[in-house]
């Protein structure tokens, strides 16, 4: 844990249906129902200023704000908002600081980079230099017994995908125990809010593991990068770019993890091999 300031923001507590029903014809000619996920925008404004609409399942909105604030570095600490309030018949995050964000329309202005993550996400230019600089913790380590169980909860865990498909799933580790779980249409959305999650509740990225669903590309690096978190997994692949940027940070990615099977592409120092016989279900 890290410190955090005792007036933390009010947040509200916005909730909408995830899925709606729908017919489908299948192969057979056979009407059935199906639930497919949402898919809504939600404009982010801070201190009145428009910032960014962002297309969302609406899973956790509050947190997925404070997420975009810290990973796009527009916000420095948490301390500084006062309010965020989500409200969803007008499909809008209105976000308050405390006393103003001096160089906000600065920031804002920076040229983004429109990254691989489904549903176009983007970063400022800015954060590929100011990555140089992440604090990772350099004891951070992942046993093969942890990354097991970590896959098992995964793989058991209730979740959006299971009954309606479409969406990116991304979770928060303490070695196999399992801290936070969210989903949503891009995997950018969901690492936001596991951000927001730990800006809100001072949880510092040492000793943690990043899991996704999704591809492990550059925007995933660079995000759990800025967020102190030195392993990340993937049940897919790895992108080029992906692991030269966590080659050079020293961050563990792991890949194609499936049951027993996954590749580790960097940082075999983080990585606790163990006999299978130790680890074996």
């Amino acid at each position: 844990m890290v410190d955090f300031p005792q007036s933390l923001p009010q947040l509200s507590d916005a909730r909408v249906a995830l899925t709606r029903g729908v017919l489908v014809r299948n192969e057979f000619g056979q009407t059935q129902e199906v639930h497919i996920p949402a898919e809504r925008p939600l404009t982010l404004y801070l201190d009145k200023q428009e910032l960014v609409t962002l297309m969302t399942v609406g899973a956790a909105p509050e947190l997925l704000a404070l997420g975009y604030l810290r990973n796009q570095r527009l916000v420095r600490s948490i301390a500084d908002i006062a309010a965020v309030q989500v409200d969803w018949d007008v499909e809008a995050c209105s976000i308050t600081s405390r006393s103003g964000i001096a160089d906000l329309t600065q920031r804002s202005a920076g040229r983004r980079v429109v990254t691989t993550g489904c549903g176009q996400g983007t970063v400022y230019a800015s954060l590929m230099d100011e990555v140089d600089n992440a604090t990772l913790d350099p004891e951070t380590r992942l046993s093969q017994g942890e990354l097991y169980a970590l896959l098992d909860a995964m793989r058991l865990h209730d979740s959006l995908y299971k009954s309606a498909g479409s969406v990116h799933g991304c979770a928060l580790f303490e070695g196999g125990r399992l801290l936070m779980f969210t989903e949503d249409v891009g995997r950018h959305n969901a690492v936001d809010a596991i951000s927001g999650w730990m800006w809100l509740h001072g949880v510092s990225g040492a000793g943690k593991v990043f899991y996704t669903t999704g591809r492990l590309t550059s925007e995933m690096v660079i995000k759990c990068a800025l967020m102190g978190v030195a392993i990340l997994v993937s049940r897919s692949g790895v992108t080029q770019m992906g692991y030269d940027i966590a080659e050079k940070l020293g961050i563990a990615l792991f890949a194609r993890c499936t049951n027993r099977h996954f590749l580790q592409y960097t940082a075999p120092h983080r990585f606790i091999a163990q006999p299978l016989e130790q680890v074996s279900a």
